[in-house]
């Protein structure tokens, strides 16, 4: 077996690290974002465009919406 490590396997070994650490940041940011809009719109549902009688308020929702 070889057990001796050239420079290069350590040099790789920190590029790797280094970019684990960008990677889980990126991760991190991504996330954080996703969670900060999810509350701000106060839905977790979808946007399509289309009216969903269960994100209605409770006074228009036995209506149905219509007037």
């Amino acid at each position: 077996m070889i057990r001796a490590t050239h420079e290069i396997h350590d040099r790789r070994k920190s590029r790797n690290i280094g970019l684990l650490i960008v990677l889980i940041g990126f991760i991190g940011i991504v996330f954080g974002l996703t969670v900060v809009k999810v509350k701000q719109l106060g839905a977790t549902q979808a946007f399509d465009h289309v009216v969903r009688p269960e994100m209605l308020p409770a006074d228009d929702a036995s209506t149905g919406g219509a007037q």
